[in-house]
């Protein structure tokens, strides 16, 4: 039963808080933080590239090492979490990530650029879905299903928010300037939201499950999480590396690079209802079948692409699909430690888990790229990509403990 305390937030099991204002405010902040940090970037890129001189290979290499950044600060940024809430650290990560963009836009050579992105990767650490997910879970728990996927489909806007917008802002601006703007955006946006909605109380860790191992330590040690990891890890790498290949996938094929990116936006379309279906999914699937289901269905899906020349419209189906399973799978991430080792260290052990994901994830456009030219092009690509999909789902069946919750409670 849900009541009402002293301060407006609502209660649900127990006495444990959630405030009224933080669902809201880390949806709000998920846009704007993934819109302008990260999404921004490839929009802005053939005019840093034009106007500076630097080679694409270089900024992108920037952005990147980014990424990597976050995928290892993430790791101390969940234990914060779990020790003093996600007030102080979002707030930070904001207020660091307002710099590093203003870094970016003064930079007058590459050394300061990327000294600009790797202030932008703590930043990301401090603000993207890690510490959302960790807050939530807290919170929310046994609903942060509900809660999570709603945080997600809110982040899963940020591209079709901001890409356009900093477009529009470029057009009239140089690439420097565009970035003070939405470096100002930013501060107005999710410092505020960071400092004033996540201000109540943090409650106490649930009590460790009775099938979590005595510490986070022995969790990190054990034979599941490893496994998880390497599971998630290869279809991390799977997902993000079809999706910058899909463009030049078609393209080899005779489309247009309109149609292409047609089908790759359709796909995001797709990523955003497919994270609406994952409460129900959760509702009626153990853990260890989701994992491998939506794992393997990655590799069906890539697979599909690699086979498939045409028509245009079943490549457009094809490409939604796949962006539903990317967005269970999104999910499935952020849910894959409550699942089987409950909520008691879930900042520490997902900030670790996140590690290799990230860093798969950062790695694979490259990678992809340069696997295609000696591999005779995209299509065989995928066919390697949608075999890295089948080892992952082959490994998903030894992620699970001892005793996990099937099916998740109260969706």
């Amino acid at each position: 039963m849900t009541n009402l305390d002293a301060r407006g937030a609502t209660t649900g099991t127990g006495d444990r808080p959630r405030p009224r204002a933080v669902l809201p405010a880390l949806c709000a902040t998920q846009i704007t933080s993934w819109g302008i940090v990260y999404y921004a970037f490839p929009v802005l890129n053939p005019a840093i590239t034009a106007n500076t001189g630097w080679s694409t290979g270089a900024t992108t290499a920037a952005f990147s090492a980014a990424l990597l950044i976050s995928a290892f600060a993430g790791i101390r940024v969940g234990r914060i979490i779990d020790h003093r809430g996600p007030r102080t650290v979002m707030t930070a990560g904001s207020i660091l990530g307002v710099a590093s963009l203003l870094v970016i836009a003064a930079a007058p050579n590459l050394p300061v650029f990327f000294a600009g992105w790797l202030l932008a990767g703590l930043a990301m650490a401090a603000t993207f879905y890690q510490p959302a997910f960790a807050a939530l879970t807290r919170w929310w728990a046994p609903d942060h299903v509900r809660a999570l996927t709603i945080v997600t489909l809110a982040g899963g806007l940020a591209s079709t928010v901001f890409a356009p917008l900093t477009a529009a802002l470029a057009n009239h601006m140089s690439w420097r300037m565009t970035y003070t703007v939405l470096a100002l955006i930013l501060a107005a946006v999710t410092i505020p939201a960071h400092v004033f909605a996540l201000k109540a109380p943090w409650p106490a860790a649930p009590p460790q499950s009775s099938h979590a191992g005595d510490s986070a330590t022995a969790v990190t040690r054990s034979r599941p999480f490893w496994m998880l990891a390497a599971a998630l890890t290869l279809s991390a790498f799977t997902v993000f590396a079809v999706v910058v290949a899909l463009v030049p996938l078609l393209i080899e094929r005779g489309y247009s690079t309109t149609q292409a990116a047609w089908a790759l936006g359709l796909g995001g379309a797709g990523q955003t209802l497919g994270r609406t279906l994952y409460a129900t999914l959760a509702a009626r699937t153990g853990v260890t079948t989701r994992t491998t289901a939506l794992i393997a269905l990655g590799g069906v899906t890539t697979a599909a692409l690699a086979l498939t020349p045409g028509p245009y419209l079943l490549l457009v189906v094809l490409s939604i699909a796949a962006g539903m399973v990317r967005g269970n799978i999104t999910l499935l991430q952020a849910t894959a430690i409550t699942d089987r080792w409950g909520a008691t260290h879930y900042g520490r052990l997902s900030g670790i888990l996140a590690a290799p994901t990230t860093t798969a994830s950062a790695l694979a456009p490259f990678a992809g790229a340069a696997l295609a030219a000696p591999l005779g092009g995209y299509r065989p690509l995928f066919f390697l990509l949608a075999a890295a999909s089948v080892a992952a789902a082959l490994i998903a069946p030894w992620t699970a403990t001892r005793a996990v919750r099937q099916p998740s409670p109260r969706l």
